[in-house]
């Protein structure tokens, strides 16, 4: 079991118990158990609803509660007694609007439902830069990074279901005060989908959608994204606010390069051009059609890596003072660490 530090227990959420209750939706999955973690270490006692494996939370100081997102009474277990819900489950990737839409829209309605019922004085609802869609670009071509006050036009069957997971969030429970973050991309320790960008490095190719040197994309290292949640769901100030937690746009240049030294070898850069990125992407969803299985780059995510996909956190700066702390270069290196030890690589 992991031992609980004696981080202080935040004066909002104090109870009758020695430690506030956090109840974590998503826990068995990468960013969830990364949260789950960042919980403990904050002194919280943390409660996860989890299906059946309790897979990255196994060894962990946590409680679990078996079932779903549409288990009504699973829900309310675990949100018995809490003083902090954090939705982090759902699906990234499906072959048609409707999967995305059941867990994305409407398991978030039922965690949300489950929280009035329960009267839980504090939720914090995850959602991701995809819901707001792509950049607008300057004539250079650089990205307009996207703020919490643009239009949301979302491109992707994912962003889709994220925007109108936020559209049920504000307009059926703005009595909750819900707090909802919009990661960008997300790497690190336990990640799945860009580990296959990492393997291909490892193996000495690295695609590139488009040009390689502009600002295309915002990545975050799990340990900064999971520490700027914990603080804006114990912020105030955060109470009904929107916030994107993520990092200033990097080139793919740059990333290639923060790979290829956590690699320790020099890649082939394979370009490929926006145009034809949609039949890739079209190729392997038929390949994994034949398997079984969904692959990272399906035809809705390859229509998104044509695009530019950066995000100001200004925002969480100015609420709770978030700065991303780990860089590229260790970040990538940490990850890459743990792939090897956990013999991905």
């Amino acid at each position: 079991m992991h031992s609980v530090c004696a981080a202080p227990t935040p004066a909002s959420f104090m109870s009758d118990s020695a430690a506030p209750l956090a109840f974590v939706t998503g826990g068995t999955g990468f960013v969830g158990s990364h949260l789950a973690e960042e919980l403990i270490r904050r002194g919280y006692r943390v409660r996860a609803l989890v299906r059946s494996d309790p897979k990255w939370l196994d060894g962990l100081d946590v409680e679990t509660v078996p079932g779903g997102l549409h288990d009504a009474d699973a829900l309310r277990r675990g949100m018995d007694g809490a003083d902090l819900v954090v939705h982090v489950a759902g699906i990234t990737r499906a072959r048609t609007q409707e999967p995305l839409d059941h867990a994305n829209v409407e398991g978030t309605r039922a965690v949300l439902e489950a929280v009035r019922d329960t009267g839980i004085p504090r939720v914090l609802v995850t959602s991701s830069l995809e819901a707001m869609g792509p950049n607008r670009l300057r004539p250079d071509g650089t990205p307009v990074p996207a703020t919490e006050a643009d239009a949301p036009q979302p491109i992707s069957m994912y962003g889709i279901s994220k925007a109108r997971m936020e559209d049920v969030v504000r307009r059926d429970f703005a009595d909750l005060g819900v707090t909802v973050v919009r990661p960008p991309a997300v790497y690190g320790p336990r990640e799945a989908d860009l580990y296959e960008m990492v393997k291909g490095a490892a193996r000495g190719l690295f695609p590139i959608v488009g040009d390689a040197h502009q600002p295309r994309v915002s990545m975050v290292y799990v340990a900064d994204l999971v520490r700027g949640m914990a603080d804006l769901a114990e912020a105030p100030e955060a109470v009904g606010e929107t916030f994107f937690v993520g990092t200033p746009g990097f080139s793919w240049a740059e990333v290639r390069a923060a790979v290829e030294a956590a690699v320790g070898r020099k890649t082939l850069t394979l370009p490929i051009p926006g145009r034809v990125i949609g039949a890739v992407g079209a190729l392997a969803e038929w390949g994994g059609g034949l398997v079984g299985t969904l692959p990272p780059l399906t035809r809705d995510k390859a229509e998104a890596a044509r695009h530019a996909w950066v995000c100001s956190s200004e925002k969480a700066a100015g609420v709770v003072g978030y700065v991303p702390e780990v860089g590229l270069v260790e970040g990538f290196a940490a990850t890459v660490a743990w792939y090897r030890a956990e013999g991905w690589l």
